[in-house]
């Protein structure tokens, strides 16, 4: 579909509805929050929307998708993990998660929401590892603010350098590079925090000797 006709007729409205689902909701991991926000700043170069409109409306959908997603995972994920122990919720992956946010939670809010998929479910993890919430919102908007008013004005500028009757050739590359561009500080700042590496790294090798031990013990029993 042309996501430049989509956008157009879903409107303000519809631009609000996508932020809103893919900063906190489950079901909107898949949304492409990225690409509509750079194609509606583009529209707004071209008088179809309003910029600071849109930079209002985008940066209050992202802050308060990410507040729905942590009040998700505080109120409902955390009885999960207040099961007894199985294969899929562990207290010990409760208690690391607390220690991670404790100690990363509030770059790794602003940073997640230049990462696709994980900006998603960066708030309801927030939540579920109980992260302070008054430093939680502070950070939420922070990067709300970042991600829904930047890529917008980032299409927005870009409008002034591209023909419209171009758009189509150009727009998926540069969507390409955008997803890149914001992910390279994400990467950086993991390839440069050696706990944080450390622990990413380990995250494989510990789940599977996690479904392990948990074989071992259900075969035992």
């Amino acid at each position: 579909m042309d996501l430049m006709s989509v956008i157009t007729t879903a409107g303000y409205f519809g631009i609000f509805v996508v932020i809103f689902a893919e900063s906190g909701l489950l079901i909107g991991f898949f949304l492409p929050g990225d690409s509509l926000l750079f194609t509606a700043g583009f529209l707004a170069y071209q008088g179809t929307f309003s910029l600071p409109t849109l930079c209002i409306l985008c940066g209050v959908a992202a802050i308060l998708g990410d507040s729905v997603g942590y009040m998700f995972g505080r109120r409902v994920g955390r009885r999960l993990f207040m099961r007894p122990d199985s294969t899929f919720f562990k207290k010990k992956h409760l208690d690391a998660a607390e220690a991670f946010y404790e100690k990363h939670g509030s770059k790794t809010i602003v940073l997640a929401r230049f990462m696709p998929i994980v900006r998603t479910f960066a708030p309801i993890v927030a939540g579920i590892s109980n992260m302070n919430y008054r430093r939680f919102v502070t950070f939420n908007i922070i990067g709300g603010l970042l991600w829904g008013c930047g890529v917008t004005v980032a299409g927005y500028l870009l409008g002034n350098l591209i023909p419209r009757e171009d758009i189509d050739k150009y727009l998926l590359p540069i969507i390409a590079v955008i997803v890149v561009v914001s992910l390279l500080p994400s990467l950086l700042h993991i390839w440069r925090d050696e706990e944080m590496r450390a622990s990413l790294l380990a995250a494989p090798g510990n789940m599977l000797r996690s479904r392990r031990s948990s074989a071992e013990t259900d075969k035992n029993q």
